[in-house]
């Protein structure tokens, strides 16, 4: 076997893993540079090439699998750019779905160790096991993000936005402002989506459990609703400023904190419903809300640049280390 007969059995290895409109093109290119580089290898031995040198030389260019995997068009189910996002919201979303299958069994009596391989069992192959749904989700939502965006570059175009841009624009808010209304109405007397959707016709039990105890509305109640009703002059002011500064970012972030520290007071001080399956459910409720709040929190936290840009349009007098000078006029 000559030193060509090798390059061409290269070259095929090569171009045979090419979709068919690219072979031709790539076996030309990819011969004439093997062929250059080969020459000039033997030049450098001062000898002929022979297939041995050639060997070596087209081991050393890389298997033809990883050089077909050069010319071949990348094939990536999910952008490069959405990597980071995939995995923060997948591990987000498992660990959501694995601690509500958890409060399932939050304040059932345990007798004996053993009865505890009962509730773990099911909570594996009832929960986890089956939780790989939501990163296959993840994916089919990004692979198809990413298929619009190659058929559609301008729609993804990258636009400049204001820091204090309101998330959603003014639809957003009003809608915001309508669901909290509803919110608190049904909160104030949530036996009235009885009244709504049974038409009166529900059982005692069932308005039982949505009765409110006794010491919640005495102790807890007025604070819970008076923070879900301070979202309205907050959701106001920016709807009428038709942005939202950092001072109203501020005060929203403050409410936030205070409201989680009242769900937990509620959660762990009293019963909120006369019945203990309803108190449950509520209590397991805030205590998910407490923590998609805190972790919102907590990655926008995480996210913010810093230091942030100065806003007069100039270099920052101090970061060079030197004070700015002015002269008196």
């Amino acid at each position: 076997m000559s030193a060509d007969d090798v390059i061409e059995s290269y070259v095929n290895d090569v171009a045979s893993q090419l979709p068919r409109r690219q072979r031709n093109d790539v076996a030309f290119e990819l011969r004439a540079l093997l062929r250059e580089g080969l020459q000039d290898r033997a030049e450098a031995a001062g000898r002929a090439a022979d297939a041995t040198m050639a060997t070596e030389f087209v081991n050393s260019f890389g298997r033809p699998d990883d050089v077909a995997a050069r010319y071949r068009p990348t094939l990536s189910v999910i952008d490069p750019a959405d990597g980071p996002r995939f995995v923060r919201l997948t591990w987000i979303g498992l660990l959501v779905i694995w601690g509500a299958g958890l409060l399932e069994f939050v304040g059932q009596p345990i007798p004996t160790g053993w009865d505890l391989l009962t509730p773990l069992s099911k909570w594996w192959f009832g929960t986890v096991l089956p939780s790989p749904w939501w990163p296959g989700l993840l994916v089919l939502y990004y692979a198809t993000s990413a298929w619009f965006r190659r058929r559609g570059p301008q729609v993804a175009a990258w636009k400049p936005s204001a820091d204090d841009q309101i998330s959603g624009g003014r639809a957003g808010l009003l809608l915001g402002m309508a669901g909290v209304v509803v919110g608190c109405v049904v909160l104030a007397n949530p036996t009235m989506l009885l009244d709504v959707f049974g038409e009166g016709r529900a059982a005692p039990a069932a308005y039982a459990a949505l009765t409110y105890d006794a010491g919640f509305l005495q102790r807890q109640a007025p604070w819970l609703f008076g923070l879900v009703l301070f979202n309205l002059p907050l959701m106001a002011i920016a709807l009428v400023m038709g942005r939202s500064p950092i001072g109203l970012r501020r005060v929203e972030t403050v409410h936030s904190l205070v409201t989680c520290a009242v769900m937990l007071w509620v959660v762990f001080d009293g019963p909120v419903l006369v019945t203990p399956a309803g108190d449950q459910l509520a209590k397991s409720l805030m205590l998910l809300i407490v923590v998609g709040v805190l972790l919102y929190l907590a990655v926008s936290r995480y996210r913010q640049v810093r230091p942030a840009p100065t806003r007069t349009g100039g270099a920052d007098p101090g970061a060079s280390g030197h004070s700015p000078s002015h002269s008196p006029r």
